[in-house]
């Protein structure tokens, strides 16, 4: 299944993913040393919009793109961001338009030789992709006991759909057309109340798959949740959740 078309799923992701993006933007920015904006910039899978707004704070104009009308349809209105619905492996796009193109979370859901040879083709000869996300870990910091559940009630329940796993080593690259120039990953932590976090938890893929699969109904999920939860969550209180953001910043081969 598409676990991004469905508009129940664009509205849980509207309201509970959290806007991680500006950290990885900025490193970004602080590679490649950039001092002025770039013309123009193409953010694949955009989803909602949050991607497309930090690009826009290093891009004059980006083109956001994403499968899901349903998705686009809650992207806010960003000066210098432009939306449409298109399929990230046939991009309907002039050969060398964009500077630079940036994905987050979505690498993994792709055909990778066919969407890194359409990439190869919309991007300048010295232009850069950027492939990020943001991967949830096992850790809440202020309560070690959270990390059993999640590993051994909350994947049990909703265990994780597979995936083409990010994976960018040197010679791999280069037979895509592409060298890696960096990576990295960058440690962070958002802070959640319960509702928020539930929120979030929410819009994974785990829990998309059993919602709109039709195993369960959103209100019995949220409610089942809510209650494994509270004892994590101090009334009135935020906890501390880590996350880690791996970056890749690839560029066309000579």
């Amino acid at each position: 299944m598409n676990f991004f078309d469905p508009r129940t799923a664009a509205e849980r992701f509207a309201r509970g993913r959290p806007f991680f993006h500006p950290l990885v933007i900025k490193r970004v920015s602080e590679y490649l040393g950039l001092t002025a904006k770039v013309t123009s910039a193409l953010d694949i899978g955009c989803g909602t919009g949050l991607s497309s707004a930090a690009l826009s704070e290093i891009a004059e104009t980006v083109t956001a793109v994403d499968i899901s009308e349903g998705m686009l349809s809650f992207a806010p209105k960003t000066k210098g961001v432009i939306y449409a619905v298109t399929n990230a492996e046939v991009l309907p796009f002039a050969d060398g338009q964009f500077e630079i193109i940036t994905m987050s979370q979505v690498f993994h859901w792709l055909d990778r030789k066919v969407f890194l040879a359409e990439a190869g083709r919309v991007l300048k000869k010295d232009g850069f992709l950027v492939v990020y996300d943001n991967y949830i870990s096992d850790e809440m910091t202020s309560n070690p006991k959270y990390q059993p559940w999640f590993r051994e009630v909350f994947l049990a329940r909703y265990p994780t759909p597979p995936r083409n796993w990010p994976s960018f080593l040197p010679e791999d690259v280069e037979q895509d057309g592409f060298s890696m120039i960096y990576h990295d990953v960058i440690e962070n932590t958002i802070s959640f109340s319960l509702t928020t976090f539930v929120d979030f938890l929410l819009t994974l893929t785990n829990v998309i798959a059993a919602v709109e699969g039709g195993r369960e109904d959103v209100s019995e999920t949220r409610k089942w949740l809510t209650g494994n939860l509270r004892s994590f969550f101090t009334p009135g209180s935020e906890e501390k959740l880590t996350f880690t953001a791996p970056i890749w910043i690839l560029t066309p081969c000579d």
